[in-house]
């Protein structure tokens, strides 16, 4: 079936599977305590982990094996060329994707017309200090330069209730829908946002008062923000600053559209996620659930928040 199934529904079946194993390698490296950090920049919380690397070579290896002409971006850049165990590498695809009815706009893609954006461990912050339940694990599949599809991967979920569980997997393409969970409605009498929990400055903290939320969910990671979402815990993701890149967002675009809903900048804008684009979001993040009128709440923002952010 896999032979025969087109090109994006079989990444993304792939995607699925890889995503999980990645999951486990997260968790296998926190479990042995030897995280070796290395800080990537100069933010005291722009780290990576034996996590994010052995994560990342898990999934280019797997997808690269079986899409070789694809291209494949991860956050973690070109990584030492190292012998992987066997078992890092999959090969199994999920049927339930496989044996879908491919969106008849996706059945004609070519490798060249796709990029996948990975990130390998997203909340690598969080990660190293033990809120294990705000990690991701994020598989972005864009056609020709949008983000149409994907797989968040939380390897803690429910991780307080049962230790050694396997985690939650959700997975979207738009047309075709999304699994891995039942989206969720928000409450109908507040009106809630997400956004950072470690990653504010007066800029954030102004585009958030102009929207005047009755109640605010800080959590780390643009996957557990977009989880938040799908869950049905808040309305909208506001993030007025460039500290996301395409590996953030690709996915939770993707999903989050699946389901109905919209990601964009804070001019409501998609961004371009082709092979050459540069990796900062550079105008922030916006995202909403379907039912909420994004552009409206956008028209809320101040301009000079917005004039902050050009292009």
């Amino acid at each position: 079936m896999a032979s025969t199934a087109p090109l994006i529904l079989r990444i993304l079946a792939s995607s699925v599977k890889t995503a999980a194993r990645a999951g486990k390698i997260v968790k296998d490296v926190m479990e042995k305590g030897e995280l070796g950090i290395i800080h990537k920049g100069k933010s005291k919380n722009d780290v990576q982990t034996e996590a994010d690397r052995s994560a990342q070579r898990c999934i280019i290896t797997s997808l690269s094996k079986q899409f070789p002409n694809v291209s494949i971006i991860g956050e973690e850049g070109a990584l030492d060329e190292t012998e992987i165990p066997v078992d890092w590498v999959v090969t199994e695809y999920d049927e339930c994707i496989l044996n879908s009815t491919c969106p008849a706009n996706f059945t004609g893609v070519k490798d060249e017309d796709i990029v996948i954006w990975v990130d390998p461990l997203d909340g690598t912050s969080e990660y190293t200090e033990g809120l294990l339940d705000h990690v991701t694990v994020l598989i972005g599949i864009a056609v020709a330069g949008k983000a149409v599809g994907g797989v968040i991967h939380q390897p803690y979920h429910d991780y307080l209730k049962n230790k050694n569980g396997p985690g939650r997997t959700f997975w979207g393409l738009v047309g075709l829908g999304v699994g891995g969970f039942c989206p969720g409605t928000p409450p109908s009498d507040k009106f809630i946002i997400t956004t950072s929990r470690s990653h504010r400055d007066e800029m954030v903290n102004r585009a958030l008062n102009a929207l005047n939320p009755d109640e605010l969910i800080c959590v780390g990671g643009a996957g557990h923000k977009t989880v938040v979402l799908l869950e049905g815990r808040a309305h909208a993701y506001v993030y007025a600053s460039r500290g996301c890149k395409k590996w953030d967002t690709c996915a939770p675009e993707g999903v989050l559209e699946a389901a109905g809903g919209r990601l964009t900048d804070i001019h409501g804008k998609h961004y371009d996620y082709s092979k050459n684009a540069p990796f900062p979001d550079a105008q922030g993040i916006f995202a909403t659930v379907k039912g909420v009128n994004h552009d409206e709440m956008i028209s809320k923002l101040p301009e000079d928040i917005k004039k902050a952010f050009p292009y």
